[in-house]
């Protein structure tokens, strides 16, 4: 009897699994199906001599992906319109099998912390460090002691609020992270307007008291924030910025309607009680018929670079006391992150900056590159402020970006922060 076999079935949701077909007839045609009930694929594989079909090695003759891609099936679902269920894989005549993708691993505990708008993931069983064996060998061997893991901060981007999924993923690889909100949330301001730098300040002196070692991971504006926060408090030893920017922009005001939030001009960030300097905007008359039209609206085209930065908006990135990663997407219809974060890049370059730096971009990408990947990636317009945003790429290129940069994201900062 035909089975469906998954390995790991209970895992966290950013871990690949691998998912075979046994005993088909072979050379059979056999439709592969995942659901989680609001969200499906599916793709046509034929078996090969032994009965199997295995996602792993085998690619689709049919389906919303193309090539090898154990994870393709979970990249590609579409909205379905229907309730949720748990995540099911099918592919008839075998039974199907449900599997649990957990968006918080089983190790890791979860802890509001109000006052800071933020919520704190940590691994329940402590690291530890091993004890140092002597020259001369004493009668009694010293016991291990608890080390203290190095600590994340996690911010989201312009939709506000926390970036928890991310936050509880990360924790897994070895980090004690903190999602932590800087404006759409409580305690923080409701718009990104005015937001202050300290805020961040906080969220480190919070976590010193729990490692000597911390780094920041910012997505889209929080990606700025990040480069931002570490550009003006040493104690930060790693930068991550995904679709982020070197260069600060124009706030997101108030109001329900995207060009009633762009016409509001105000400094997006505060040090000190004072706005920093900012790259403005620039509405294009198309970006405007496009919003009064109802068509998707690039948001990209309210960055005008064409007449150059001003050198007070760029962040000084280069007082960074640790290194910097930055990924960004050459098609991100959002904002030209592959040029705002070459700022960053060309100044640290300029500098000699002794820490390790890189910037990778994905050509075909889209804005969506940003947190863990095998999550739906095939939708690149979605709902904005009165309008539908054109966040660019492909959907494969956008999926095999995410998890490119996620992989980047963990090992970069295990490298410079020590797991």
């Amino acid at each position: 009897m035909a089975e469906i076999l998954v390995s790991p079935r209970r895992a966290p949701l950013d871990r690949p699994l691998d998912i075979r077909i046994t005993d088909l007839p072979p050379d059979t045609e056999v439709t592969v199906r995942v659901s989680t009930g609001d969200h499906g694929s599916e793709a046509v594989f034929r078996s090969d001599e032994r009965g199997v079909v295995d996602l792993t090695r085998h690619t689709p003759l049919q389906g919303g992906y193309r090539a090898v891609d154990p994870m393709g099936l979970f990249w590609s679902m579409s909205p379905t319109g229907a309730a949720p269920h748990p995540t099911r894989v099918e592919a008839d005549p075998a039974p199907p099998v449900e599997i649990e993708r957990l968006r918080v691993p089983d190790d890791v505990t979860r802890t509001e912390l109000p006052d800071l708008s933020a919520v704190l993931f940590e691994a329940r069983t402590p690291p530890v460090t091993p004890p140092v064996t002597p020259q001369v060998t004493p009668q009694v061997t010293p016991p291990a002691t608890p080390a203290k893991r190095p600590a994340v901060i996690v911010l989201g981007g312009s939709e506000g609020g926390r970036h928890e999924l991310d936050a509880a993923l990360l924790a897994g690889h070895g980090f004690t992270t903190l999602a932590l909100a800087y404006f759409g949330a409580e305690n923080v301001p409701d718009d990104l307007v005015h937001v202050p730098v300290e805020h961040v300040g906080k969220a480190i002196a919070f976590l010193a008291g729990r490692t000597d070692k911390i780094g920041i991971l910012g997505g889209s504006r929080g990606g700025e924030l990040a480069l931002l926060a570490a550009a003006t408090h040493p104690e930060v030893g790693a930068v991550v910025s995904v679709v982020g920017s070197g260069v600060l922009t124009q706030c997101i005001g108030p109001g329900t309607r995207l060009l009633q939030k762009l016409d509001h001009e105000a400094a997006s960030w505060t040090w000190q009680g004072r706005p920093l300097p900012y790259l403005p905007y620039y509405l294009p008359e198309e970006l405007r018929r496009q919003v009064v039209a109802g068509e998707p609206v690039a948001l990209r085209a309210a960055f005008d670079l064409s007449d150059g930065i001003p050198e007070a908006a760029e962040i000084p990135v280069e007082r960074i006391a640790g290194g910097v990663l930055l990924l960004s997407s050459g098609r991100d219809g959002s904002w030209p992150s592959a040029e705002l974060s070459e700022v960053a890049e060309r100044r640290l370059a300029l500098h000699r900056h002794p820490f390790r730096h890189e910037h990778v971009v994905y050509p075909e990408a889209g804005h969506l590159i940003a947190g863990p990947p095998h999550r739906p990636a095939t939708l690149s317009v979605l709902p904005g402020p009165g309008v539908r945003f054109d966040l660019g790429g492909t959907p494969s290129a956008t999926a095999a970006a995410r998890a490119d940069a996620w992989r980047r994201t963990i090992e970069f900062l295990s490298d410079q922060l020590g797991t």
